[in-house]
């Protein structure tokens, strides 16, 4: 799946996408004033010139999981955004995408970096959900996991992963046209 991640700014939209079996994050050319309808416009076109089929924006969330004035700015972004697109644009927790961006450096933009780093870290959850979702459906099966995995023997969450912030960071916005 093809995944268009936006970081969101009053000035510029970072834009990052996904490669179609939506593993690698890469990021683009930033988009200028995206809140304006040419802005928006240009952000609308570049989802459907790249055949994305999910829209991620990044949700500022403070370190301590407070929503903003930011926050409020980027949920109405990307309700403007959904009623411009026939795909489903999601909201995602993009805490330290930006201070990460500016760690790692790069020819692309910071607001692209970050944008790709939203991206990583969404992707890196979808895939996470999923590969959870397969090996609770073998258990309820009796499919035999494999010795050492996280199968059995590990008490619930020992299995090495940090999460930040709620349940899985993701947060939807109003309604979403299919499931992904």
């Amino acid at each position: 799946m093809r995944v268009l991640a936006l970081d969101h700014g009053e000035a510029r939209c970072g834009c990052a996408v996904s490669d179609p079996s939506g593993t690698l994050a890469s990021p683009l050319t930033a988009i200028e004033r995206p809140g304006t309808r040419k802005g928006l416009a240009r952000v609308a076109g570049l989802a459907a010139e790249l055949g994305a089929e999910l829209i991620v924006v990044g949700l500022p969330i403070t370190l301590g999981g407070e929503e903003g004035a930011q926050a409020d700015t980027a949920r109405e972004f990307a309700r403007r955004l959904e009623a411009r697109v026939r795909v489903p644009v999601e909201l995602y927790d993009e805490r330290l995408t930006t201070r990460m961006a500016e760690a790692t450096g790069g020819r692309a933009d910071s607001d692209s970096r970050a944008a790709a780093h939203l991206l990583e870290s969404y992707l890196t959850a979808r895939a996470g959900q999923a590969s959870r979702g397969v090996a609770q459906l073998e258990r309820s099966r009796g499919v035999a996991q494999p010795e050492g995995s996280r199968g059995g023997a590990q008490p619930e969450g020992s299995s090495g992963e940090h999460r930040t912030g709620g349940s899985s960071g993701e947060h939807r916005t109003g309604h979403s046209q299919g499931t992904g």
